[in-house]
């Protein structure tokens, strides 16, 4: 397996409470890799801190044999594009210009905006279907507008890893899978490494390669989502008990939770707690 990124024994957290302590972790280079857990548990911190935007208190985050916390930044958003929770754009300002923010670090006082630049956001506002509302003021759209503009305005920098923290957030059904379909288009065709953070187990089993699941500042289980979902995981992780069973179009894991509702199954019903 080659390696994108890693950490060696990595330790992060806010003042004096630690959220990972010694952490090694590898990320597979042109796979997709999607940290799951709890509410609360680190997986948003931990993928701020792979992108350089936390530093450590111990350790490092290695990307092609360097440490990215002693690396320029224009040098890491070259290589890694990261799309954290919930940005805020200035007020005012357009789709389209947002989206050409992710050419920033291609620019400088010697390489001025060129052809290829333009194509690469032209490119990212069709793909994630923006481009109808371009001139529209990014502070003026709905949350699911927003969510595909910030994402276009990450694949517009080009890179070969893509960082993102819930993309889909704010989106329906139909637009939290056109979301994923890209990104997934993006790593079977131009091998991009992706790496998320999901809330939706069985999206994550239908679109990553890799599982990481995340519990108590350690990484509990990783693997492909056949290996790593199961009852047991999901119980000893989330603190629910369900049935996993295999997803009659995919054939991935498919978590089905216990809980109250209309349960027309008398036996699950009952062992839901339900009357």
């Amino acid at each position: 397996m080659t390696i994108a990124v890693r950490t060696n024994d990595l330790t992060i957290g806010y003042d004096e409470r630690l959220l990972f302590e010694n952490l090694n972790l590898s990320i597979p280079k042109g796979e997709i890799s999607v940290f799951v857990g709890s509410n609360g548990c680190g997986k948003s911190t931990l993928l701020r801190s792979i992108a350089r935007l936390l530093k450590p208190q111990e350790g490092s985050v290695v990307l092609e044999g360097k440490d990215v916390h002693r690396m320029s930044s224009r040098e890491v958003a070259k290589k890694m594009g990261i799309l954290p929770q919930s940005p805020v754009a200035p007020e005012g300002l357009t789709v389209h210009d947002l989206v050409k923010q992710g050419r920033y670090p291609h620019q400088s006082w010697l390489k001025r905006w060129t052809e290829e630049d333009t194509e690469k956001v032209e490119e990212a506002m069709r793909a994630t279907g923006v481009d109808a509302f371009r001139d529209r003021a990014v502070d003026e759209l709905s949350g699911g507008q927003r969510q595909r503009a910030w994402i276009a305005m990450t694949l517009a920098q080009d890179t070969d890893i893509i960082l993102l923290d819930e993309p889909t957030t704010y989106l329906d059904m139909t637009h939290q899978i056109e979301i994923l379909d890209l990104l997934f288009e993006l790593n079977e065709t131009q091998g991009r490494t992706i790496v998320m953070v999901l809330h939706d187990l069985n999206l994550a089993s239908r679109y990553a390669h890799n599982i990481i699941a995340i519990k108590d500042g350690e990484v509990f289980g990783q693997g492909t989502p056949e290996r790593v979902i199961s009852c047991e995981l999901v119980r000893d992780v989330f603190g629910m008990e369900c049935q996993v069973a295999k997803d009659p179009l995919f054939g991935t894991p498919h978590c089905i939770p216990f809980g109250r509702g209309r349960c027309i199954v008398p036996e699950i019903r009952e062992a839901s707690g339900g009357n």
